[in-house]
């Protein structure tokens, strides 16, 4: 069977879809295909790839498509295809044997409209779609997996792409040092699904939903360097909520552009702007400062837009009246992209819908269980409107098959190991909660889609289930670098002071002993607005005892900056989000107990869970008192059942008493959409193959308007 990655094919997009389908239908063929990718850089100027098989029976075949009948100078074509590869594949030691590939590497110029082939010599090949069949048998693949693999990973250029910035050289062969050392070099490199979710690219709004940890924030960055090498004329924006990622996204870009393309990104084309932003300098532009700017219309600033719509509706607020007050909007976007959509009101999405030129490519990514203000992610058919007959502006294609797909969960977590992320998950959803469960998803096959299984029982309400992560969607090596009591550990004081003291004494010992970095270190509160009172005294007494540095993000460094090299990073949760340390420290863990109602509560776990899935390695959650031990409680009983989930599942009465995730437009709603857009399409290709009479169509469909104008 062959995957298709549909990328940027748009100047061929008749030959791009002929070749997907005839490649589909070739009995025995099995890998990836490739459309738009990739992109090699060259003395004159990227090379931009049509499209590329990577096979495992058929071997490497670069293709050279052709929409017409013309094909030109295809010789110069081929070769251009089969010298560039070689060049990339060349340094990869796994692929080659002393000075020359391990495996042939073969080009095809594919003309499908072309009715007949002329005759070529060797190494020349033309193909139309009755030949292409023969064409792909006559290729074989001889190495082995082992090299396959290598090739793979080699075409999809994303080595060390999440490697640390400086070497690390522990002198202790079990540090913590020495163990994260290893961890980051086994997630230097992302899968295949990942490479996929960054290639993919549509014609209009994409979603992309995984965990915390499963590469969300890496897929965008790797996107908007893809698709700016492809597109270099396209204006590009990224956008978020915190303000850190800014510097994150400079970097994955940059570097991704230049693995690709062998030259920096043209950076007038492309903006990283947070959500909001406020007047001055650019580093302080922001979407919604520009779309005001833009449209010549006025701008809230925080204070004016809380006197204005009230507390906890700022945004929401200023972001709707931006949207009412112009009618006609200066479009200046060709693709915009969302990190943290779950922590943005719906209202920004819809201005960054209207911000962008047709055909309006929006691609935002959420995790719901990151949601630190307690919005939820609305369906996409409710998010972005309807038009004046109610039709939805934007509805996704989330069928099995879909291509290009707009609807990409990432199930696999590479950050956090199987007990953090049980244990986030325990926690945020209140699975061993004595009174109950306070959120839960929407819909039953999320658990799957997000990398469980079900051991026993079933995904049915009232049924008694249990749900376990398993190796594929959380890799053993992020556990078995340490015990698995020492992944993760709750410690209860009864003061303050007996929680900074613990605090401080752990942190110099994973300095002075283990060979972590300070920058390796992050300590968390997940209460935002007791942060700097919470950690200052933590602080101070780290650098008396041991002239060890400290930052607090965002307040003693930029805003836009989330640590700093021989510093550890002291935090709150909000400006965590989107980053990762080797050991977290989460102090107060406490505060997220309990709340006034359950979506309070809801919101607490948010913030906890949040916390905990910003390690790679190691987390400790640190608390006080009574709420404290409720937490252990809640703990204890994971652990117990090795980490698994085990619970009665709610019956559809039971959750709409609770904080539903990733809510979804359903049933006859979602169906009756699908099934007029499906037969709008069937329609439309019927009319331009002739087979039904255009203007007799219009006159029965103005026959059945008129009586209903009248009522």
């Amino acid at each position: 069977m062959i995957d298709i990655i549909w990328g940027s094919a748009r100047e061929k997009p008749v030959s791009s879809k002929s070749l997907a389908d005839e490649l589909s239908s070739i009995a025995g063929l099995s890998g990836y295909l490739y459309l738009g990718y990739p992109v090699i850089g060259s003395p004159t100027g990227p090379i931009k790839f049509d499209a590329l098989l990577v096979s495992d029976t058929a071997g490497l075949v670069g293709f050279d498509l052709v929409e017409g009948t013309e094909l030109g100078d295809f010789q110069s074509r081929q070769d251009d295809i089969a010298s560039m590869l070689d060049v990339r594949l060349k340094p990869h030691a796994g692929l080659k044997d002393k000075r020359a590939l391990k495996f042939e590497i073969g080009v095809v110029t594919y003309a499908p409209a072309k009715s007949v082939i002329p005759t070529v010599e060797d190494p020349y090949v033309i193909s139309n779609r009755n030949s292409l069949k023969e064409t792909i048998n006559a290729f074989k693949w001889q190495c082995d997996d082992a090299v396959f693999k290598n090739l793979l990973a080699a075409i999809q250029v994303v080595t060390s792409i999440r490697a640390g910035k400086l070497k690390r050289e522990p002198k202790k062969k079990d540090s913590r040092g020495a163990r994260l050392k290893r961890v980051e070099e086994s997630i230097a490199n992302l899968d295949q699904h990942q490479s996929q979710a960054v290639i993919e690219t549509v014609e209009g709004v994409q979603r992309i939903r995984g965990l915390a940890g499963s590469g969300k924030t890496i897929v965008l960055a790797l996107k908007v360097a893809y698709l700016h090498t492809q597109n270099p004329e396209w204006r590009i924006a990224v956008t978020f909520n915190t303000r850190s990622l800014k510097e994150q996204f400079k970097r994955l870009i940059n570097n991704f552009t230049i693995e690709q393309t062998g030259a920096e990104p043209d950076w007038e084309n492309i903006d990283i702007l947070n959500a909001w932003g406020a007047p001055g300098d650019s580093e302080r532009e922001g979407i919604y400062h520009k779309y005001c700017r833009t449209q010549e219309i006025g701008f809230y600033d925080f204070s004016s837009a809380k006197l204005k719509f009230g507390d906890g509706k700022e945004f929401s607020g200023a972001c709707g009246e931006a949207i009412k007050a112009k009618q006609s909007v200066t479009q200046v976007y060709d693709l915009l992209l969302v990190d943290e959509a779950q922590d943005l009101p719906a209202e920004f999405l819809r201005l960054c819908f209207g911000f962008l030129k047709e055909p309006k490519r929006l691609v935002y990514a959420y995790d719901e269980l990151q949601s630190l203000t307690g919005s939820s992610v609305l369906p996409p058919e409710e998010l972005f409107g309807v038009d004046a007959e109610g039709n939805p502006y934007v509805l996704l294609n989330t069928e099995e098959g879909a291509t290009p797909k707009q609807d990409i969960i990432l199930e696999k977590c590479y950050r956090n190991s199987r007990p953090l992320l049980a244990t986030a998950h325990a926690l945020g959803f209140g699975i061993y909660r004595e009174k109950g469960l306070v959120q839960f998803f929407d819909q039953d096959n999320l658990w799957i889609d997000v990398g469980y299984t079900v051991e026993e029982g079933e995904l049915r309400g009232g049924e008694n289930v249990v749900l376990a992560r398993s190796p594929d969607s959380s890799p053993l090596f992020l556990e078995e670098h340490s015990p698995v009591d020492d992944l993760i550990k709750f410690h209860r004081f009864n003061n303050t002071k007996e929680q900074t003291n613990f605090l401080v004494e752990s942190i110099i010992n994973d300095i002075q002993e283990e060979e972590l970095r300070p920058e390796d270190i992050v300590v968390i509160n997940p209460n935002p607005l007791t942060t700097k009172r919470e950690v200052g005294a933590a602080r101070d007494l780290l650098f008396s005892r041991s002239s060890i540095n400290s930052e607090l993000a965002g307040v003693s460094t930029s805003v836009d900056v989330f640590s700093k090299s021989g510093s550890v990073t002291f935090t709150g949760v909000f400006r965590a989000k989107g980053n990762e340390a080797g050991m977290v420290y989460i102090i107060n863990a406490d505060d997220s107990f309990v709340g006034w109602n359950k979506s309070a509560t809801a919101l607490e776990r948010n913030r906890l869970f949040t916390a905990i899935t910003r390690s790679k390695a190691w987390v400790r959650v640190l608390g006080i008192g009574k709420n404290m031990d409720g937490l252990i409680e809640e703990w204890d009983a994971l652990r117990k059942n090795e980490y698994k989930l085990k619970f009665r599942y709610p019956t559809k009465e039971e959750k709409m008493e609770l904080h539903l995730i990733n809510k979804e437009l359903v049933g006859a709603k979602r169906g009756k959409h699908r099934k007029i857009k499906a037969q709008r399409d069937m329609l439309i290709e019927a009319a331009e193959r002739g087979d039904i009479d255009v203007d007799s169509l219009i006159s029965d469909l103005q026959k059945i308007q008129k009586p209903r104008s009248k009522k």
